[in-house]
């Protein structure tokens, strides 16, 4: 599980909280376009540009402690 930190959110301000920690869901052919594939406020996953999140990194113990708790945005 992975998790970034939304920095700029032009465009998608009603989507997309400044400062909101978001889980990323893999996705190679988004990377490849530097977009990233993020479960934004309304619940579902979309492709936003990568530059308007920084990614954060998570200890094993957090990610466990995450997804047990399902973890909601």
């Amino acid at each position: 599980m992975e998790f970034a930190v939304c920095i700029e959110n032009t465009n998608y301000p009603t989507a997309l909280e400044i400062r909101k920690l978001y889980q990323v869901l893999p996705d190679p052919a988004a990377d490849r376009h530097q977009l990233i594939r993020i479960i934004d406020e309304s619940g579902e996953d979309y492709l936003y540009p990568r530059r308007y999140f920084l990614p954060i990194p998570l200890s094993d113990t957090l990610k466990q402690a995450l997804s047990a708790a399902s973890f909601t945005v």
